[in-house]
């Protein structure tokens, strides 16, 4: 038994399937998923697991290259929009419309339970050496 670290067996063996370019949704409870990308729903009720620290726990254990979220976070979640820009580096910006379209391609996608706007952001996996 793992003593540290994500502990969850789904995404653990999830994370440890990824490799260089591959991009990981982490995601809010109401971001629609369209079939495709393996989903680990870690969401059990509104707010619980946030998207910070779900987040925050991803970053720990993977190697990132940067990230892309809304445009529409900065209005709407200023807080979840200066989360993403003090963890994520670089992090690009687009409509939300299209982030839902790139969602289909994402090899992993982590639902939290986070219940305010626009909380996503699709990761980039980089390599460790």
């Amino acid at each position: 038994m793992k003593k540290s670290g994500i502990l969850n067996r789904h995404l653990s063996a999830a994370l440890a399937e990824l490799g260089h370019g591959d991009t990981v949704l982490v995601c809010d409870a109401g971001m629609p998923i369209p079939p495709g990308p393996r989903v680990v729903d870690l969401a059990f009720r509104a707010g619980v697991p946030s998207f910070a620290e779900v987040l925050d726990g991803l970053l720990a254990e993977l190697v990132t290259e940067g990230g892309t979220a809304t445009t529409e976070v900065q209005e709407a979640n200023p807080a979840t929009a200066g989360l993403l820009a003090s963890r994520v580096t670089p992090l690009t910006l687009i409509p939300h419309e299209e982030l839902k379209r790139r969602t289909a391609d994402a090899r992993l996608v982590v639902r939290t339970g986070e219940a305010t706007p626009y909380a996503n952001v699709l990761l980039r996996c980089g390599v460790f050496f």
